[in-house]
């Protein structure tokens, strides 16, 4: 059974930080591409980066300089860096997973409040 489990939300101030993880079990975690997605109330969820097998990265531009994905594949486990919060960057982040075009495995979502 796959299963990818977010912790580490929370609540910080703009301009703040935070860091979510991302636990794998029931996959193949070293060949599968993992991303992260956010969705804000009342809108679609969107992309927020992803990070290959072999380490590359992409960001949405919204996030790019801002926020850091990374992986440990030791530890079955990615991460996400978030830096320099924004308000707007309120929303549930959400994990997935992916061995082809689109993810097919997500996790359950951690809350993130920005307040300004």
């Amino acid at each position: 059974q796959v299963q990818l489990v977010e912790s580490g939300g929370g609540s910080a101030q703009a301009g703040g930080s935070l860091r979510l993880s991302c636990a794998a079990s029931g996959i193949a975690f070293s060949v599968f591409t993992m991303g992260w997605y956010r969705q804000a109330p009342g809108k679609q969820r969107e992309w927020v980066t992803s990070i290959t097998s072999g380490g590359d990265t992409d960001y949405a531009d919204t996030v790019k300089g801002r926020f850091i994905i990374s992986r440990d594949n030791t530890k079955r486990t990615v991460f996400l860096q978030m830096n320099s919060l924004k308000p707007e960057d309120t929303a549930v982040y959400y994990c997935a997973a992916r061995r082809r075009l689109t993810f097919e495995f997500w996790g359950q979502g951690t809350q993130v409040t920005v307040s300004s």
